[in-house]
């Protein structure tokens, strides 16, 4: 069985690949996820996927987890390198930001972004 850190590993390595289905394969069909880039939160796999079909469609945003904690609250945050490029590879964004997650029963429930200091 996995871990939920290698379960997310996997999330993170099928997102950067563009691939949908793998990773909303591993969420709860009523999934909450932070809009990191329009604002606001997405409510449910569909919801999901099109939010990342525009966003591809837009920029081009890379996440790669370079740190795990468990918070008190049994979340899990993960510390993430974010780059984004425009589509003809810019960078127009390049930092470290905290996606928290929350995992139930091998799926995932919940996303949020944290600002980290």
């Amino acid at each position: 069985m996995l871990t939920d850190q290698d379960l997310l590993i996997g999330t993170y390595r099928a997102f950067n690949a563009r691939d949908i289905d793998t990773v909303l394969d591993v969420t709860h069909s009523d999934v909450i996820w932070s809009n990191g880039w329009e604002g606001g939160t997405l409510h449910g796999q569909q919801a999901l996927r099109d939010y990342w079909i525009r966003q591809w469609k837009a920029i081009d945003p890379s996440v790669e987890p370079i740190g795990f904690n468990v918070k008190g609250d049994g979340r899990l945050l993960v510390t993430v390198h974010q780059v984004v490029r425009d589509l003809d590879g810019n960078i127009i964004d390049d930092r470290i930001v905290g996606h928290v997650f929350l995992i139930e029963d091998g799926a995932i429930r919940s996303m949020e972004i944290m600002k980290l200091e």
